[in-house]
C-alpha cells in the first residue's frame, strides 16, 4: 500500500502546477500530500531520525557534494539548454521579485526535512542497490522541468536525480539517520534555487 503515497504526491504537485498554475500551491500541496500520506500509514520511524547520525565526515561529504550541484548549475547555464524565455516561466507561476526569497527561505529550511523523512524515511531501504523511492524521487522533478529545458536535459536531471536518492539513502545507512542527507538536500536546494535565481535576475 506504501507504494500508493507517491502517486498521490505526483498527483499534488500536477495539480499545483497545471491547474493553479504557482509555485506555492504545487510545494505546499507537495508537502500537504506527503504528509497525508504518512498520518496514515502512521510509519514506526521516529521524527528524531531527521537529525540523528554517527559522523560528521558524512555531513560534510553530503552538503560539500550536494551543495556543487548549483554552483555546476549557475556555470554551465548555456550547456544546460535552458529556456531562453525561463524568466517568462517562473513569473508566470508567481515567482516574482517579491516572491522568490520567501520561497527560497521556505524550500530550502522546510522541503529537505519533509523529503527526507517521506523518501528515504518511510520509502527508503538499506540495499545498497538501486531501489523503487529513488525513481519515484527523481520522476517528479520532471513535471517541474517541462517546457523549460530540452528533452534530452530532462532524462540527463533525472538520472541525477535518481543518483542523488540512492546517494541520500547510503549516506544515511552507514550514517545511522537521516541527518547528513537532510543537510546535503538542504546545500542542494538553496544553491540551485540561488543559481537560477542570480542567473533571472541578471
Amino acid at each position: 500500500m506504501k507504494w500508493i503515497a507517491p502517486v498521490f504526491v505526483y498527483i499534488a504537485v500536477a495539480v499545483g502546477l497545471f491547474m493553479f498554475r504557482t509555485a506555492w500551491s504545487s510545494l505546499l500541496a507537495f508537502h500537504i500530500a506527503i504528509i497525508i500520506s504518512l498520518f496514515i500509514a502512521k510509519p514506526n520511524i521516529p521524527l528524531s531520525i531527521l537529525i540523528t547520525g554517527k559522523d560528521i565526515k558524512w555531513i560534510l561529504l553530503s552538503v560539500l557534494l550536494c551543495g556543487s550541484s548549483g554552483i555546476t548549475l549557475y556555470l554551465l547555464w548555456d550547456r544546460f539548454g535552458i529556456a531562453n524565455d525561463l524568466a517568462v516561466h517562473v513569473k508566470a507561476i508567481g515567482l516574482n521579485a517579491s516572491m522568490w526569497i520567501p520561497f527560497i527561505i521556505y524550500f530550502t529550511l522546510v522541503n529537505p526535512f519533509v523529503e527526507e523523512y517521506f523518501w528515504r524515511g518511510y520509502l527508503g531501504s538499506k540495499t545498497t542497490n538501486f531501489y523503487p523511492s529513488d525513481f519515484f524521487y527523481a520522476g517528479f522533478h520532471g513535471l517541474i522541468l517541462l517546457n523549460k529545458v530540452p528533452v534530452s536535459m530532462i532524462i540527463y536531471s533525472l538520472a541525477l536525480l535518481v543518483l542523488a536518492g540512492w546517494f541520500w539513502r547510503q549516506i544515511a545507512r552507514a550514517n545511522g539517520g537521516l541527518i547528513a542527507a537532510v543537510l546535503g538536500h538542504m546545500a542542494a536546494d538553496f544553491t540551485i534555487l540561488m543559481a537560477v535565481y542570480w542567473k533571472l535576475q541578471g
